[in-house]
């Protein structure tokens, strides 16, 4: 019964599912990111430099996007047996697992490290500055690291009342870095379950022989 359920055929399965998942989780990340580069969908804040140096980091880009992806299709690849993997053995596709795993893992870290950081700092935004120091001007950076009392995450008043240009800055931080956690978690929990699909599926190789 045991021989009936574990199969390698049933382990690729799970890998072309994964890979399709990782995939698009991938993409969805980069999307993202690529819309931090936009606040309120306009190019001009990125030609004058005035984005965050979270979003600038681009981690949606190339850790949860570009390496989980990479990490995704060697994962299809090795699901549907496709080119060098068609014919590849034991150990050959237990390295290619590791490889993937590790390469998606390190991604999908990156971006959630740097998404949760993101969430604490606030976003990058023009401000008046004369709260904190009792001299009116208005200057661009981050406005929710000076106050220690108020966590700007639970309190929606601070929403439209601190960042004074984009208009929706702390909308638009919040909304995609949220986002970016979220998919970034996603994806480690999917190279969890690589792991343990290719751990089983190498003893069902193993019990077969």
């Amino acid at each position: 019964m045991l021989s009936s359920a574990c199969t390698p055929a049933s382990s690729r399965t799970c890998s072309r599912i994964l890979g399709l998942s990782l995939g698009t989780a991938a993409l969805f990340a980069a999307g993202a990111n690529m819309a931090l580069l936009f606040p309120n969908w306009d190019v001009t804040y990125l030609l004058r430099g005035l984005i965050g140096k979270h979003a600038m980091l681009g981690t949606g880009l190339w850790g949860g996007g570009l390496m989980v992806l990479t990490a995704a299709i060697l994962i299809s690849l090795m699901g549907w047996r496709y080119g060098c993997f068609s014919k590849s053995g034991l150990c050959r596709s237990v390295l290619t697992a590791l490889l993937a795993s590790g390469l998606a893992l390190l991604g999908a870290l990156i971006c959630f490290v740097t998404s949760g950081v993101a969430l604490k700092d606030g976003p990058f935004c023009m401000f008046d500055t004369s709260s904190f120091n009792q001299t009116q001007a208005w200057k661009y950076g981050y406005p929710f690291q000076d106050l220690h009392s108020r966590n700007y995450l639970y309190d929606r008043l601070l929403w439209n009342s601190v960042c004074l240009e984009p208009s929706t800055a702390v909308v638009w931080h919040v909304s995609l870095f949220s986002a970016l956690l979220c998919i970034s978690l996603l994806q480690l929990l999917l190279v969890v379950v690589h792991v343990i699909n290719s751990l089983l599926g190498l003893f069902c190789s193993l019990c077969e022989k």
